[in-house]
């Protein structure tokens, strides 16, 4: 683990966001609220914050985050027939929130996927990404269209 204990404490936000691609039926079930295992958004919502408190035990370099605050919103894409998750992570601390806010919208998404598979088995997590990060050291960064694309 890479030694924090000389920087300083400060504000950091990260914001990171996937795509669950699905049948048009399944999107609409999904907004409608017509699932037979129920919400599935306040599911994959809470699946999602639970997991950005979790990420220092499941990635084993993470530094433990005593995280202010945990947001996992979703967009319905009806005509790309896909779900946008969005989590926005904050903390006051020597060290960033990335993989915090990567790690919510991950879980967000296989929930979404567990929740659904019984009813489209085809969907597919794309596009977890890193969309922006602010504080620290290196200071701000926003994703422009089409970086990181190989």
């Amino acid at each position: 683990m890479v030694d924090v204990g000389a920087k300083n404490v400060t504000e950091r936000v990260a914001v990171a966001g996937a795509t669950v691609r699905m049948l048009p039926q399944t999107l609409a079930l999904i907004d409608q609220g017509g699932h037979a295992k129920g919400d599935v958004l306040a599911v994959a919502r809470i699946a999602g914050i639970q997991a950005a408190k979790q990420t220092s035990s499941l990635i084993p370099l993470c530094h433990p985050l005593m995280l202010n605050a945990v947001d996992v919103n979703f967009e319905f894409d009806h005509e790309a027939s896909a779900l946008q998750v969005e989590a926005s992570c904050r903390v006051s601390g020597k060290t960033g929130v990335e993989m915090e806010a990567l790690t919510a919208v991950s879980v967000a998404a296989l929930t979404i996927y567990d929740m659904c598979k019984a009813v489209d088995r085809g969907m597919r997590i794309t596009d977890v990404e890193l969309r922006s990060k602010s504080g620290g050291k290196s200071g701000d960064w926003q994703r422009e269209a089409g970086d990181g694309a190989c």
